[in-house]
């Protein structure tokens, strides 16, 4: 069975940070993308960063270029996304995302 199991959310003061984890099991081969998305209360789901699986590709959504740094450790099937600057529109649940397959999110919310 795939999983994807987010962890890191909470709640942060606009301009704090924050890192996200997102660790992949279950997945044949290691040879995949990490993608993170976030849905924000009442919005559509958003792409904002992506990671091939030798660093390639790396993909940052125009909303968070410059704020977000997107990493990935291959020999723990992790990725990383480091917020930092966040504001209160950042405020949403983020997901990660393997081959189509999302995981539970981890909720974030900036306070002003």
């Amino acid at each position: 069975e795939v999983q994807l199991q987010a962890s890191g959310g909470g709640l942060v003061q606009a301009g704090g940070s924050l890192r996200l984890s997102c660790t992949a099991f279950g997945f044949t081969g290691d040879d995949y993308a990490i993608g993170w998305f976030r849905q924000a209360p009442g919005k559509g789901r958003e792409a904002i960063s992506n990671i091939g699986f030798m660093d390639e590709e790396i993909y940052y959504a125009d909303s968070v270029k410059g704020r977000f740094t997107i990493s990935k450790d291959n020999a723990k099937n992790t990725a990383y996304l480091r917020m930092n600057s966040l504001e209160p529109d950042d405020t949403a649940v983020y997901y990660c995302n393997v081959r189509g397959t999302y995981g539970q999110g981890t909720l974030v919310t900036v306070s002003s």
